[in-house]
């Protein structure tokens, strides 16, 4: 799923969140929880192929054939989308601040989603490191996923606009 997509996802379950559950839950940190996995493993070679395609050293941001990889983006790509991972990340900030800390599901919600709406190379390894088992998902970037994807958000929106507010 796109990141602009998974911080509105995440905007909504913490707004739901919020509602059901009668406590803050900052939906700012929901937000940044929901993008963290794509941010961990894609800001470092976005960032060095910008600024190598400011500088010359190449002409386009996508991969050159014979040009340089980030190997490690696979390592980081799958630990972050690693539900046994966020499972024992979430358990140890739970221990730590004796509560569950809402926002963190974020990233559980990112996880989730991208499970079923990514294939092939991108497919999420979401048992990693103990299985490299994946869906094969339709991916996010077809035009019917990607309209029902917005159709569903501009629902949730609807829905979550015509309920009466709730401040916490």
């Amino acid at each position: 799923m796109d990141i602009l997509a998974h911080a509105l996802w995440t905007t909504a379950a913490g707004a739901a969140a919020r509602r059901k559950l009668h406590t803050p839950v900052h939906r700012g940190w929901a937000v940044f929880w929901g993008v963290f996995p794509d941010l961990f493993a894609f800001t470092i070679p976005a960032a060095v192929r910008i600024w190598w395609r400011l500088s010359g050293v190449t002409s386009s941001l996508l991969p050159q054939p014979g040009g340089p990889r980030f190997q490690y983006v696979w390592q980081l790509y799958n630990a972050s989308h690693s539900a046994i991972l966020f499972g024992v990340v979430f358990g140890l900030v739970y221990l730590l601040a004796r509560r569950p800390v809402w926002p963190l599901l974020g990233w559980g919600l990112h996880i989730f989603l991208d499970s079923f709406t990514h294939a092939g190379l991108f497919a999420t390894h979401f048992l990693w490191p103990a299985s490299s088992f994946a869906f094969d998902g339709i991916p996010w970037e077809n035009r019917w996923c990607l309209a029902a994807n917005y159709g569903a958000l501009a629902l949730a929106w609807l829905a979550y606009r015509l309920r009466p507010s709730v401040k916490y």
